[in-house]
């Protein structure tokens, strides 16, 4: 079950990061890391700052999109530490831990994690089903990413050993990520083709909808039967 879940690290500016998060893995019985586009990596610092997790680093996992990152991944949690203009699913850290490993005896799973200094940017959260927030003192509510990184594999690992995560009846399988990517591109087209968007004007449509199906989350042949009505509807327009 651990194996299939993955901590994902965007565009990490400094090396000791990426060590220190290796050893928040470790610590927790984790092992996936994946780095996007990492500033500076490998680095000596990284290495450094891993202690006794340096295996983590050597079978680390670095590309260069989140796209690559998290497209076999049927459940995807991007961390946001503010509320955004259009509101997502939101999780805190226990409930991402145990919705994480009830998933992940299905499947992958990923948690994403932004730039030290911004966060994920808005079309980065848009490819997630949920995001996650840490509650902090409002005075100073600003987490080292490696900090948040090991709250939340303690959770994960919490709920993992607890056993009682409740299963939900008549759920999944999911898609995965590239799945409902491809699912948004040819929603899109279609409503282009419809008329029902209006190029100049897009405005928040095309989001509000991917909002709407990443909480609604359909299951596999939910997905192909979407897929369908909207092939149809083409050649009907055709």
């Amino acid at each position: 079950m651990l194996a299939n879940i993955r901590i994902v690290l965007t565009n990490t500016f400094h090396p000791g990061n990426i060590g220190a998060a290796a050893r928040a893995l470790k610590t927790m019985g984790l092992s996936q890391l994946y780095l996007v586009a990492p500033r500076c990596y490998p680095d000596p610092e990284a290495t450094a700052r891993a202690a006794g997790a340096t295996d983590i680093l050597e079978q680390a996992r670095v590309v260069n999109t989140l796209e690559e990152a998290i497209a076999d991944c049927p459940l995807v949690i991007g961390t946001s530490a503010r509320s955004r203009s259009l509101p997502w699913p939101m999780l805190d850290a226990r409930s991402c831990g145990e919705k994480v490993v009830r998933e992940a005896a299905q499947g992958p799973v990923a948690v994403v994690f932004g730039r030290e200094r911004m966060g994920l940017h808005n079309d980065e959260l848009r490819q997630c089903h949920f995001h996650l927030a840490i509650p902090a003192d409002p005075a100073y509510p600003v987490l080292n990413v490696s900090a948040a990184v090991q709250i939340v594999c303690y959770e994960i690992w919490q709920a993992a050993q607890g056993a009682n995560v409740p299963t939900p009846e008549n759920e999944g399988p999911f898609p995965p990520q590239a799945e409902m990517a491809h699912f948004y591109q040819h929603l899109e087209q279609t409503l282009r083709e419809i008329d029902f968007l209006v190029p100049q004007h897009p405005g928040n449509t095309l989001t509000k909808l991917q909002r709407l199906f990443n909480r609604a989350r359909p299951e596999v042949n939910e997905l192909k039967m979407l897929r369908g009505i909207l092939s149809a509807v083409q050649r009907s327009r055709r």
